[in-house]
């Protein structure tokens, strides 16, 4: 009762203040504002505002607002009393608790070290001269990055998904959600460049407003849930059903060459092959998963159909870092990959619950929540100023890195062959780090267990053989303790 009393009294204090139907990303305070330390001063009803809006947009309780005010504040006091108590009540009062009271952080402290955003760093470093950190365009630059990544969540109101009743993605569309917002931001990358941000400048940029009706919740647009699901059924995609991040990987996969076939003589909505990186041929055996990069270059010659010899390439790694959790041993290497500049983040969350995880400083992960639930949107080209408010995110949420759900998937964006020979660079020096236990190892060949040195990447063909490495294809060493299987 007395959490009950309290929960009230903070809901009251809400309806008050704001109408229940705005969304979020009108009543959160900028991430720049809230810089500072750990007991940085913010107005504690805006917090708590934030956190209930959140919260309770999971299960889709937005309250409706009359044209008579009086009746309006009536309505929403009733409406959000009203929800409170179902979830107190209810089977959500433990997701209540984990993503409203617990999960969630939205404070960035200066005392944490630089914030790495998808291969971005954002240095927190005293001045030479004076000593002192210069938070406001330290936080400023951080905001604006975060600000101008896609953000895709549950919609309500869109077309029925194929033959069932289903308008809405809410509480089983999440891992889908987060993977749009990769796949979205691997195309930013690779149509306005990892330096583009967004502005309020007119006219907006026609390439990212195509960017957007890709993923429309209509069949029409070629990456919308509707074409995922359909596109996923021979890996478990189901209207209403959770999914992993393994199937979800391959799901990708395949819509790309539904697209590519469907679009044969169009312009490709998905610019780049697609590589999805297992331990073996079907994913199922486990050990590290092996970046091939004769698998890769395979790749590249089928999307272009021969015609080149390399094309942008989108690699997703799907894993399963342990069992209830994340083995602490993959923490640092998991950092790491978010200053490959590559980076595009990872497919992960807690369980049963996905995020897009696009940041990390020292512990903490910075992530985008799909929870939000927002109406359906439909943005078109023919409007000359379509509101893409609902695709981004001015509060920086986050969590302890370690407390993710050990299955994930890491996604990297390389434009061209270079890139690619950088990755692999970087993704070997990360394996010799990893005391045994690498994330992924890089070989030539699946038929060959042999590890690529980073001289052979850069042109030298001499490689090492594999017991000076220590790591090879076939030898899962130390992954007894580390459970790895893949789903």
């Amino acid at each position: 009762m007395v959490l009950k009393d309290f929960c009230e009294r903070i809901v009251a204090a809400k309806c008050s203040s704001k109408s229940s139907t705005e969304t979020v990303d009108s009543t959160q305070v900028p991430a720049s504002s809230k810089a500072g330390s750990s007991d940085s001063k913010f107005p504690k009803a805006s917090l708590w505002s934030t956190f209930f809006t959140s919260g309770f947009s999971v299960d889709e309780t937005y309250s409706e607002s009359s044209s008579s005010e009086k009746k309006a504040v009536h309505s929403r006091n009733s409406g959000w009393a009203a929800a409170v108590r179902k979830v107190i009540s209810g089977g959500s009062m433990r997701r209540f608790q984990e993503r409203v009271l617990g999960s969630s952080r939205t404070d960035v402290s200066i005392s944490d070290g630089d914030i790495w955003l998808l291969g971005v760093c954002h240095k927190i470093s005293p001045h030479e001269s004076t000593g002192e950190v210069d938070t406001r365009n330290v936080f400023a630059e951080f905001e604006q990055d975060f600000f101008s990544k896609i953000l895709i969540t549950y919609r309500k109101g869109f077309d029925a998904i194929e033959d069932s009743k289903y308008t809405s993605d809410v509480n089983w569309g999440c891992m889908l959600r987060s993977s749009q917002m990769l796949v979205a931001q691997a195309l930013i990358f690779h149509k306005l460049g990892r330096s583009w941000r967004k502005t309020t400048d007119k006219p907006v940029d026609k390439e990212y407003i195509d960017i957007l009706q890709q993923f429309g919740d209509t069949e029409a647009a070629a990456f919308s849930i509707h074409n995922l699901l359909q596109a996923g059924k021979g890996y478990g995609l189901a209207v209403g059903s959770w999914v992993g991040p393994y199937a979800m990987c391959r799901t990708w996969e395949v819509l790309a060459r539904n697209q590519r076939e469907k679009n044969d003589q169009g312009e490709k909505p998905l610019p780049m092959a697609i590589y999805v990186v297992s331990g073996d041929e079907d994913g199922e055996r486990g050990g590290a998963p092996v970046v091939c990069i004769d698998d890769a270059s395979k790749r590249c010659s089928e999307f272009s159909k021969g015609l080149v010899a390399w094309t942008p390439l989108l690699l997703l790694v799907p894993l399963v870092l342990g069992l209830d959790k994340v083995n602490l041993r993959y923490i640092p290497l998991l950092q790491s990959t978010f200053k490959f500049p590559q980076s595009l983040g990872i497919l992960g969350g807690k369980p049963g619950a996905s995020t897009y995880i696009i940041g990390v400083q020292s512990e903490k992960a910075f992530y985008l929540d799909p929870h939000d639930v927002k109406p359906v949107v439909n943005i078109t080209g023919d409007t000359q100023e379509p509101n893409t408010s609902s695709y981004h995110c001015n509060i920086s949420r986050h969590m302890p890195l370690d407390s993710i759900d050990p299955s994930l998937a890491i996604g990297f964006y390389c434009r061209d062959k270079g890139d690619f020979d950088d990755f692999c660079s970087r993704a070997i020096k990360l394996a010799e780090e990893s005391n045994g236990a690498p994330l992924f190892t890089v070989a030539q060949s699946r038929s060959l267990s042999i590890q690529v040195t980073s001289s052979s990447v850069s042109g030298d063909n001499t490689m090492l053989d594999d017991d000076s490495l220590g790591t090879n294809l076939d030898n899962d060493a130390g992954t007894n303790e580390d459970d790895w299987q893949f789903l």
